[in-house]
């Protein structure tokens, strides 16, 4: 792999390198985000109300603390099909953001 260019903007990966977690912001957010309210109750949801609209498995990793949440081979199989897309990274967001990351 070629050295590492600062200012490169877009990434191209091969089908190896497709990503086999998936990263969770909640994990590293300095307070748990508040939850999510029922409409018709007002009262934090639960995954009984979640469950006629999204699969458990997607339930779970909607409610996890856990940073690295790993990705189903079903969901990398239909990530394969349309890899290698280009990936671009946001660096006039991140500056704008004030971003340690720009």
């Amino acid at each position: 792999m070629p050295p590492a260019d600062k200012n490169r903007t877009k990434f191209l990966l091969d089908e190896k390198d497709i990503p086999t977690k998936w990263y969770n912001i909640q994990a590293d957010l300095k307070s748990p985000l508040p939850p999510v309210l029922h409409p018709g109750t007002g009262k934090p949801i639960g995954p009984q109300d979640l469950a006629p609209l999204f699969p458990m498995e997607l339930i779970k990793q909607e409610v996890s603390q856990e940073r690295w949440i790993e990705i189903p081979e079903e969901v990398r199989d239909v990530l394969r099909l349309w890899r290698p897309s280009p990936l671009f990274r946001a660096r006039r967001l991140e500056k704008a953001l004030g971003t340690p990351a720009h």
